[in-house]
């Protein structure tokens, strides 16, 4: 992902803007704490609770935070209609998640919209960078011929990457299944999760829509790739 560091700087730029210097942040399916990482080091007097269900890279996150008062880690389910009532407050500042949400279908992931606007404070702010490429059906404004040009551009600087020594999907998940530390709550997520999650990749206009319904008061992109959006949207 070579835009990766672009996308957070993106994202804590307009945490800056629009809630100040000392959020309260849901980094919100959090995995290894990317988000949390790089909001503390830009913004030292923010506070954030990570929340995830895997085993594995929350005990990354774990390690990485040990002993910072800053950050609490919460083991939940998004797809658990309770899942809110585990988290250490009410209310947040921003809620922030990067490259994670595509594993939920359109129908739940609707539903965790209307949670997270309950947990935004007015003035808030929610920020999704993920996967939002127009589907490529048979549609009015749809985009088949640039997402089949993109696709085939993205998975050739992948494989540039891997002949750099890149690890993929398959082969990080390998080593950590091998880690002495990492093996055990890497066996639980497999549990969990099978081999890979299968969701849906909406267009950034259906993220925008779907969140106005949940209550927030205005939607749109502040940063694009050829492959993928940052939306923000306010309460």
């Amino acid at each position: 992902m070579p835009d990766r560091e672009e996308r957070f700087r993106v994202m804590l730029d307009m945490v800056e803007a629009c809630v100040g210097p000392a959020p309260r942040v849901l980094d919100l399916a959090c995995g290894t704490g990317s988000i949390t990482d790089r909001l503390l080091a830009r913004v030292p007097d923010a506070v954030s609770t990570g929340v995830d269900l895997d085993p594995a890279l929350l005990a990354i996150a774990a390690g990485t935070f040990a002993g910072d008062g800053r950050v609490t880690l919460v083991t939940a389910d998004l797809k658990d209609p309770e899942w809110t009532e585990s988290l250490p407050y009410d209310t947040y500042d921003a809620v922030l998640t990067a490259t994670a949400l595509h594993w939920l279908h359109r129908e739940p992931l609707a539903a965790l919209y209307g949670q997270i606007a309950g947990l935004v404070r007015d003035g808030g702010v929610f920020m999704n960078a993920d996967h939002m490429i127009d589907p490529a059906t048979p549609r009015i404004n749809a985009t088949p011929r640039i997402n089949a040009a993109e696709r085939v551009h993205r998975h050739a600087e992948m494989d540039r990457a891997r002949s750099r020594g890149a690890l993929d999907w398959a082969d990080w998940w390998a080593l950590a299944a091998q880690d002495p530390v990492l093996a055990e709550p890497t066996a639980k997520r497999y549990e969990i999760y099978g081999e890979h999650a299968e969701g849906d990749m909406p267009s950034a206009s259906w993220h925008a829509a779907t969140l106005r319904a949940a209550g927030f008061a205005e939607a749109r992109p502040v940063w694009a790739s050829p492959s993928d959006t940052l939306l923000l949207a306010l309460k």
